[in-house]
């Protein structure tokens, strides 16, 4: 029987195949949207690399997308195939899942340059989260997983924690990716300490007004970074959650701080002309963000906007990088007990 996962949980899974089961939209054509994708996998090699080194992007910004791509394109297969074999139990798809964690896991023996801590660390939540979903599942054996274990000890854990103290992005992506190691490795301890980094500085990220303090400095991109850093932020808050009870969505501090920066958010990707930071900034259009992560927090806000924004757009997938809110359509998220109808 395959393990608990901590961003989706059992209670999650047997909710989406039930909707899957009954035909109800948009679950189902976003399952079907899925399965297309794992099908498309089945033939795709690894590009894992010895040594992930990626430079900064404002300074080599080709390598640093090659580099990159190398793990976001596997991390991603790896996701979705193992999200395919968990809903649909068909082993193949959860086969190909453990060829790219096995991949990265016997190749990858470091990350390096100016950028490689933070690629690896929002890329390869991807790869933790494949993990969490076949973990126990009979598809991966002892020997696989514990050298999937060393790489995650050795180097992804090691990259995540050295940037989580950071106070922009980075230390959000390194927050996320820390807990899900915590989680797959069953580290109450870091655990706990994670969430304790969520809450010790949040109130100094977002402002009251719900603008994130160091993210509106990005001139044309700062509503990118925004999204940026909330898609993170909320993963980690989901995962902590799932991990503890703790609901730091709905308490009455990172609750308020948290709702009032997507409100934020969703109001200025809607209007961007009204952007006080920067003119022309670039929004979203056209590109899959953010309604991935509003479609998520819909779930846990139940927020009219939200709906409006998302709904023309469904079923929602994020297929290309920092892997947060990468399949929201498909896998809602509930506080509290998921409808057993």
């Amino acid at each position: 029987m395959a393990r608990q996962s901590s961003m989706h949980p059992d209670a999650q899974i047997r909710f989406v195949k039930l909707k899957i089961k009954q035909k109800a939209e948009p679950c189902f054509s976003a399952y079907e949207q899925l399965i297309h994708i794992a099908d498309s996998l089945q033939n795709k090699p690894h590009h894992a690399l010895e040594n992930f080194s990626v430079p900064g992007f404002y300074f080599k910004p080709e390598l640093h997308k090659k580099n990159s791509l190398a793990l976001s394109g596997d991390a991603f297969a790896a996701y979705a195939s193992a999200l395919a074999f968990r809903l649909s139990g068909d082993k193949k798809y959860g086969a190909k899942a453990c060829y790219f964690l096995n991949a990265w896991a016997s190749v990858n023996k470091k990350c390096s340059d100016a950028d490689g801590e933070l690629v690896l660390a929002y890329n390869g939540t991807a790869l933790l989260i494949a993990a969490e979903l076949i973990d126990g599942s009979g598809i991966w054996n002892n020997r696989e997983r514990n050298q999937f274990v060393n790489w995650v000890t050795s180097v992804y854990q090691p990259a995540v924690n050295d940037i989580r103290v950071r106070k922009n992005n980075w230390g959000d992506w390194g927050r996320f990716g820390s807990l899900l190691c915590a989680s797959f490795l069953a580290d109450k301890k870091e655990i706990q300490e994670n969430i304790r980094l969520i809450k010790s500085d949040l109130d100094q990220k977002i402002a009251p007004d719900g603008r994130m303090i160091e993210e509106v400095k990005r001139e044309k991109n700062g509503i990118w970074y925004t999204y940026f850093s909330l898609a993170p932020i909320t993963a980690a808050c989901w995962v902590a959650y799932n991990c503890t009870g703790e609901n730091l969505f709905l308490s009455d501090k990172e609750g308020r701080l948290i709702k009032s920066a997507l409100d934020y958010l969703c109001y200025y990707s809607k209007h961007p002309d009204e952007w006080k930071w920067f003119s022309n900034p670039r929004n979203g259009e056209g590109e899959p963000w953010p309604e991935n992560l509003l479609e998520a927090m819909n779930g846990i806000y139940n927020e009219k906007s939200y709906t409006e924004f998302v709904q023309p757009k469904r079923p929602v997938i994020y297929p290309f990088h920092a892997y947060a809110w990468t399949f929201p359509t498909l896998m809602p998220l509930r506080i509290g007990t998921y409808p057993a109808k």
